[in-house]
Formats: structure tokens, sequence, C-alpha cells
């Protein structure tokens, strides 16, 4: 059996040329820079053994002004919520040590914490995982990062 191509297909192929390949080059828009990218959030690393769970927030009437902030810290990135301090890392030491919380096993043991103040004492408590704020803890007394009242 010889299965080769007739000639009449061997010649459609011999004529196109170059010129029937060519498409047309539209502009495209390229942005200058880079931006850096916006604050997400995350709850994968959410710990339910420790602190407050969102029916508790919701009960103290916590929950509703805890999501509207972290609603409007994702229009910041990183370097603006943190400039601002309206997210705070703790740089100078891991996981407190007289922390009323433990470090969770699932969270890895070299992460730079931080706290974002709700208001007053109400904190949420994570870390940052590039842009993404990773949500562990939900702190309304203060516990994570224990001060010492001034004046007393």
């Amino acid at each position: 059996m010889n299965f080769c191509m007739g000639k009449g297909k061997q010649d459609k192929f011999k004529e196109r040329n170059a010129a029937s390949y060519k498409r047309e080059v539209k502009s495209i828009d390229i942005k200058q820079g880079r931006q850096e990218p916006s604050i997400v959030l995350s709850f994968k690393d959410f710990d339910r053994k420790q602190g407050q769970d969102f029916e508790e927030w919701e009960h103290e009437k916590l929950l509703a002004l805890a999501v509207k902030k972290l609603r409007e810290v994702c229009q910041l990135t990183v370097g603006q919520a943190t400039a601002q301090q309206i997210i705070k890392p703790y740089t100078k030491v891991g996981f407190p040590l007289d922390s009323g919380f433990s470090h969770p096993r699932h969270v890895l043991p070299d992460i730079t914490w931080c706290s974002m103040h709700i208001q007053g004492k109400e904190c949420v408590i994570g870390y940052f995982d590039d842009n993404i704020f990773q949500i562990v803890f939900l702190d309304k007394d203060h516990e994570f990062w224990k001060t010492k009242k001034k004046n007393t």
C-alpha cells in the first residue's frame, strides 16, 4: 500500500508562503514598574483551640468591626500597613515568652508574629506569608502579648 498524498495536496502546501502566516500585531499596554500587591487574608492556620472563635466575637459585637477593619487593610500593601502601624510585626522576639497562648504546632516556628488592633485591647494575631496575612488567633483580652499596666 502506498500512503502518499495526492499531487493536489502537495501543491497546496507549497503555495503557502511566509506572507500567508503573518498576523497583525496589536499593541499591548504594559504597566511600567511593578506594583506591590495588596494584603490578602487567609484563615488556613486559624487556631480553634486558643483565643476566641467567630461566634464569641459576634456575641461581643466585635466580629463586624473586625471584618470592617480587615476589609480596609486589604486596600493596603504590607509596607503601607506596617509603616502606618495598622499591623505591627514583633521583630525583636519570636513567640512571646509570657504569652497566654502557645505556639501552634501547625505554624512554622521561624515566622514573624504580627498583631492588628481592632479596638482597645482586642487584636487579630497572625503573620505574613508574602502579602498574605495568615490569621491565627482572635485575642479579645490582649493575652497574646501581655503588657504590664502602667502606673499601677
